[in-house]
């Protein structure tokens, strides 16, 4: 089965500061690389990536957008494609950004949300804003955590004239076996049809240790009934995936997961819907 991966962070510390990382000791000091990622990969069936923004630093952004273009240049890097980071929130700075973009390679942009204020989203500029996202034929990545996904909810309600990615199933608090109000709000924002699920980074929200496939499979079993195949897309959340067991064993698990359902369900999700969804 061939992957597309719609969720390939990359980082290069001489490009970009990456100030969230300094805690967290798997992600604290090195690069990870094109080569690196290829190296991990290279006995599994990668048909492509799509770089996601890593929130680098606000200064700092767009330089890490023209940086990753110059490398999407190169065909032997594999990239497909950039999610880029943008500023709905703003008004002069969301326009210019939107528009200068727009040449290099922009498949789909996003705002990560799950470690700033919740009043963000629920602005009426950063809501028409995202409108303007979609008026350019472009999806808009959902980042928050699990405890704001009924925020998340009452933004794509508002967007509902283009595509919404979920990232990270909605971020599972997998480790405290949290799971009820969880799916309660997996199942009404399922429940939008301009929503897709990324089946990613859910690894990395299980206990030290404990990342596998029977750990997150109620998760997985949960997204692939509230969603169905038409309405998940891949991502590996590489170099993030290491908080588990690292991005091989993601690709395992990916397998197992794809293997227990039917070939046309299967390629949906492993890269036929990010393909429509993204434009690749």
């Amino acid at each position: 089965m061939e992957l597309l991966d719609t969720h390939q962070h990359l980082i290069y510390r001489k490009e970009a500061n990456y100030s969230w990382a300094k805690d967290i000791p798997a992600l604290s000091s090195s690069d990870f690389t094109v080569e690196n990622y290829q190296d991990l990969t290279k006995d599994f069936n990668i048909m492509g990536t799509l770089f996601m923004e890593c929130a680098v630093d606000d200064p700092d952004y767009k330089n890490e957008s023209k940086f990753i273009n110059s490398l999407m240049s190169k065909s032997e890097n594999g990239i497909k494609g950039l999610i880029l980071s943008i500023r709905p929130e703003e008004s002069n700075e969301f326009d210019q950004w939107l528009d200068e973009s727009k040449s290099l390679g922009v498949v789909g942009y996003r705002r990560v949300l799950h470690v700033m204020p919740d009043e963000l989203s629920q602005q009426s500029i950063f809501k028409e804003n995202v409108k303007k996202i979609g008026k350019e034929g472009k999806p808009f990545d959902l980042c928050y955590h699990a405890g704001q996904l009924k925020i998340a909810y009452e933004l794509s309600k508002s967007c509902d004239e283009m595509d919404l990615v979920l990232n990270h199933c909605g971020v599972p608090a997998i480790a405290n076996g949290n799971i009820d109000d969880w799916k309660k709000d997996i199942n009404a924002l399922s429940e939008l049809d301009h929503v897709t699920c990324k089946l990613s980074g859910l690894m990395a929200y299980c206990a030290p240790g404990t990342s596998s496939y029977e750990t997150i499979k109620p998760y997985v079993d949960h997204v692939l009934d509230s969603f169905g195949p038409n309405r998940i897309v891949w991502g590996s959340d590489w170099p993030v995936v290491d908080l588990g067991k690292g991005l091989p064993e993601w690709l395992i698990v990916t397998k197992k997961i794809l293997s227990n359902l039917s070939s046309d369900e299967s390629s949906k999700i492993a890269n036929m819907n990010a393909k429509r969804i993204y434009k690749i």
